[in-house]
């Protein structure tokens, strides 16, 4: 299979099957917008509540904001988003398409040139002659581009305003309510999520980069002195986290180092316990979504990749078909983003501990929903002998659990089939009812989708109370009493049980 048709199959399956399509897609489209269909929103949804129970409600000290996705141009003015949140462009001067300087000259020669400034990407296009993909025309001098969009607030206008381009910015402006909430005690995390604004030079590869994205962020605060004083570290040290450090990128690698999180901070390859312990966690997400751990590591950022406002980032990075992609951003962002503000605003954000004041430090996780959906895609697709393309999708994202068909609409079996759809429906399974179709056909309809399970109610079920399960991964059947169906599929969904071992009961 090759890299562009596993891309090109899996929007196939998207388009068909009510996960993801392009914004207006009756009007041509618009670039790097897209709509999420009823199985696109669940499996959104479950990302979320994935990342929400372990980073946020299994937390003592971190809680939930909602805030505006538009604000005033005061705040990108002092966070210095106005001054640096952009990227080099490239026009074509024959056909005028633009392009992103840095990642045009990496397509081209594969040489990374993000962050170089504007004359060294003009001397790379001009040393290895890059000319303009589409029509080979000639490429002017890159010019920086700022990735925001701008709009006027108010009826008469007057007041400029921006399209965050992060969530992070409303926690930071509201820091000292939040901190006031938190008793002024550190540490304490704020989270949120929620639709970010970016407007892409050149948006491609389908939900990888759009201009609007959902993000999962976390800004925890913490007394710098006590940066290796996490107080749940001990929990996480001991998971393995696969690491590219900077200097086996400036050697060459060709795999990642695997080290435990507390080693990491011990030997100085992670700076600090808070950065440490949000990459054990991301690490276990990843794993929990069906992400090999063969398939992603996290990339220390050299110097001049990171973004203004951080001190280090490592970039969670996953191998995908169109090549490595960054997918979740880990950033030191020091006090950067609270002098900002408490600068411009003629604020203090000054927290006393240990009788000083101090301003705090910030670690930030910040991750992707789109771009880890995208990967669970590609990690979970499957193409065998069943004749069918399917998603092996763990349960704990599959976007639908159960699927309930009756073996005939007659005799009483649909109406039977649709009870028991009720039914689980009521004890909290997402179940999907389907009595159209020969009974495999349905079966390979749900492996398109992931189903996890099928129940087929038939005749033995009227005469003997018994259902027949089936297994997506395996395709195995076993049939089980009516009454023990919640329990069953309850410890298969958990984890609990392996499908196996009720076929072994099953043939007793």
């Amino acid at each position: 299979m090759t890299e562009e048709r596993l891309m090109d199959k899996i929007i196939d399956v998207c388009l068909r099957r009510g996960f993801i399509s392009q914004t207006a897609e009756i009007y041509g489209g618009a670039g790097g917008f897209y709509e999420y269909g009823p199985l696109g929103t669940l499996m959104r949804q479950k990302i979320i509540d994935l990342w929400r129970q372990s980073f946020v409600l299994d937390e003592d000290r971190v809680f939930e904001i909602k805030g505006s996705v538009l604000m005033p141009e005061s705040v990108f003015q002092a966070s210095g988003h106005l001054d640096s949140f952009d990227d080099p462009l490239v026009q074509c001067e024959k056909c005028k398409s633009m392009f992103k300087a840095d990642e045009l000259i990496k397509k081209i020669t594969g040489k990374t040139a993000e962050g170089l400034p504007l004359d060294d990407l003009d001397e790379l296009i001009k040393e290895n002659q890059i000319a303009c993909p589409n029509c080979q025309g000639g490429l002017s001098k890159a010019r920086q581009f700022n990735l925001m969009f701008k709009t006027e607030i108010g009826s008469t206008g007057g007041i400029n305003g921006y399209l965050r381009p992060e969530t992070a910015q409303n926690i930071f402006i509201n820091f000292k309510r939040l901190a006031a909430f938190m008793r002024n005690k550190l540490p304490f995390g704020i989270a949120q999520t929620g639709p970010s604004f970016r407007n892409e030079i050149s948006p491609r590869n389908f939900i990888i980069r759009v201009r609007e994205f959902e993000q999962m962020e976390i800004e925890m605060f913490y007394d710098p002195e006590k940066e290796n004083e996490h107080p749940r570290f001990d929990e996480v040290a001991d998971l393995e986290i696969n690491i590219v450090t900077r200097e086996m990128q400036e050697k060459g690698w060709e795999k990642p180092m695997q080290v435990s999180a507390g080693v990491a901070v011990a030997e100085g390859v992670i700076p600090n316990q808070y950065l440490a312990y949000y990459l054990a966690m991301e690490a276990e997400m990843m794993r929990a979504l069906g992400i090999p751990d063969t398939e992603f590591w996290f990339r220390h950022m050299q110097d001049h990749e990171a973004p203004h406002y951080s001190i280090g980032n490592f970039d969670l990075e996953a191998n995908l078909s169109i090549g490595h992609m960054e997918i979740v951003g880990n950033a030191l962002r020091t006090d950067y983003d609270l002098m900002k503000h408490a600068k411009a605003s003629k604020s203090s954000f000054e927290i006393v501990v240990d009788n000083k004041k101090i301003v705090p430090h910030v670690a930030e996780p910040s991750l992707g929903v789109d771009r880890i959906l995208y990967t669970v895609l590609e990690k979970c697709f499957r193409e065998d002998e069943r004749g069918w393309t399917w998603f092996q999708f763990p349960t704990i994202v599959a976007p639908l659990e159960v699927a309930v068909y009756p073996l005939m609409k007659k005799d009483g079996l649909a109406e039977l089939a649709y009870e028991i759809h009720s039914e689980l429906k009521d004890a909290g399974y997402l179940s999907f009812y389907d009595e159209s179709g020969k009974i495999g056909k349905r079966y390979a309809r749900a492996d398109e989708i992931g189903i996890p399970y099928c129940i087929t109610i038939d005749y033995e079920t009227k005469d003997k109370y018994t259902v027949t399960m089936r297994d997506r991964d395996s395709m195995k059947q076993i049939r089980i009493p009516t009454e023990d169906l919640e329990v069953v599929l309850g410890e298969l969904m958990e984890g609990e049980s392996e499908f196996d071992e009720f076929s072994e009961i099953n043939k007793e």
